[in-house]
C-alpha cells in the first residue's frame, strides 16, 4: 500500500548548534574533585564538557544555536520559538520571548517546555502539534541548558557528568512523505518517580532552605540509568511500529547523550548496531535538552547523516519523562560545527 501524504506536516529545515568556549576537561576535574580521567571515562564515556562563564546564560547558548539554525534554513522568518530548557534565566519570565526578541522575532509565539532531557523531544511534537494546527508554517525549536549551574561544585557524581549548550532546528510545514518529515511521536511521564532527579530547593514548594545542597541536583543514578535504558528501548520500539519501520531499516540512533553506557544498553535492547548509534558525549558531556541537537549537528557536519537515512531520536529526563520520534534525513546545507577548532578550520578552508 502507498504511503498517505499528510499535508500540515512538520519537515526539518534547519540546524545549528552552539557550545560555549570554556572547556573543562577531565583532568582538570581531577584537580579538585576525588576522581580521575580513567573513572570518569569509564563510567560515563565523557572527556570533557563546556561551562558557561560568568555572566553567560541559557538565553545567551540559545540565541547562538538558534541564529545559526536559522541562517541553516536560509530564512529568518519563524511563526514561533519553542525553547526546551530547565534552567531559564529566571524563574519568571520564561526564556523563549528574550531569545525571540534577541533574534528579531518580536511579536512571535514564544514559550519554555521543561521536561529536562527530554525536553527537545517534547518541544519537536509540540512544534509539530502547531504547525498540524495551521497556527504556525515555521516553527524555530531550540533546546538549550547551563546544567553546570544546577550541579553542586564538589559532588563528583554530577559535575563530571553535565555540559553546558545548545542546539535548535527550524520546522517548516510541508507533507509526511518529503524528506525531513518528523513523526509520529511518542511520550510519556512517571511523576511518581520525581524525586529521582530533582533540586529540592528554589521553587513554589520550597522556595529557600538552610541547607544549601537543597539548591543542586540530587540524582540517585543506579535507579536513573536502570529506567532510562528500559523507557528509552520501549518507547523506540513503540515509535518505530507506529512509524512501520523495523529495526533493521534504522540507519542512525540518536539518543540523549547523558551516558555512553546507556546509549549502548538502548542499542542492545533494540539490537542497533553500535556502529549506527550516533555518540558525541566524549565532546560534550550531558547537555540536557541540547543533547540530541548537539549530536545531530555533530552526526550532519561529519557525513554520519545522509539525505534519505531513517533516524531514531529517543530521551529521558527528569520528571520523569520520555519519548522518541522518527524522520528522514533531508538535505540540508549551512550547518557549521559547535566545535571551535572546527569552526576555525571551516573557516579556514573557505
Amino acid at each position: 500500500m502507498p504511503t498517505q501524504e499528510l499535508r500540515g506536516a512538520a519537515v526539518l529545515a534547519g540546524l545549528g548548534a552552539w557550545l560555549p568556549p570554556h572547556v573543562v576537561d577531565n583532568h582538570e576535574l581531577s584537580q579538585r574533585l576525588d576522581t580521575s580521567d580513567e573513572w570518569i571515562r569509564t563510567r560515563t564515556g565523557i572527556g570533557q564538557r563546556h561551562i558557561v562563564t560568568p555572566g553567560m546564560s541559557t538565553v545567551d547558548l540559545a540565541t547562538e544555536a538558534g541564529r545559526l539554525a536559522l541562517r541553516s534554513a536560509g530564512s529568518d522568518r519563524v511563526d514561533a520559538l519553542v525553547l526546551a530548557t530547565a534552567t531559564p534565566d529566571h524563574v519568571c519570565p520564561a526564556s523563549a520571548p528574550q531569545v525571540a526578541s534577541r533574534l528579531g522575532l518580536n511579536g512571535v509565539a514564544a514559550f519554555d517546555v521543561n521536561a529536562v532531557c527530554s525536553g527537545f523531544v517534547y518541544a519537536l511534537a509540540t512544534a509539530t502539534g502547531l504547525i498540524a494546527a495551521g497556527a504556525a508554517d515555521r516553527v524555530l525549536v531550540v533546546g538549550a541548558d547551563t546544567f553546570s549551574t544546577l550541579v553542586e561544585p564538589a559532588d563528583r557524581g554530577t559535575v563530571p557528568i553535565f555540559g553546558d549548550g545548545a542546539g535548535a532546528v527550524v520546522l517548516r510545514a510541508g507533507t509526511s512523505t518529503e524528506l525531513g518529515a518528523i513523526g509520529p511521536f511518542d511520550l510519556h511521564s512517571d511523576g511518581d518517580l520525581a524525586d529521582l532527579l530533582v533540586v529540592p530547593a528554589g521553587g513554589a514548594k520550597q522556595r529557600t532552605s538552610d541547607n544549601p545542597s537543597d539548591y543542586f541536583l540530587d540524582m540517585q543514578g543506579t535507579a536513573v540509568f536502570r529506567h532510562a535504558s528500559a523507557r528509552m528501548a520501549e518507547s523506540s520500539r513503540a515509535v518505530l511500529n507506529s512509524a512501520g519501520w523495523t529495526v533493521e531499516e534504522v540507519d542512525s540512533f540518536v539518543g540523549h547523550q547523558a551516558n555512553v553506557r546507556i546509549l549502548n544498553a538502548v542499542a542492545k535492547q533494540l539490537g542497533v548496531p553500535r556502529e549506527d548509534v550516533v555518540v558525541n558525549i566524549e565532546r560534550t558531556g550531558n547537555t540536557s535538552a541540547a543533547s540530541i541537537p548537539l549530536a545531530l549537528t555533530d552526526a550532519c557536519v561529519d557525513g554520519t547523516l545522509k539525505a534519505g537515512d531513517k533516524v531514531l531520536l529517543s530521551a529521558f529526563g527528569a520528571g520523569l519523562t520520555w519519548g522518541s520520534t522518527v524522520l528522514r534525513w533531508p538535505e540540508l546545507s549551512g550547518v557549521e560545527s559547535p566545535h571551535r577548532e572546527q569552526r576555525i578550520a571551516q573557516a579556514a578552508a573557505h
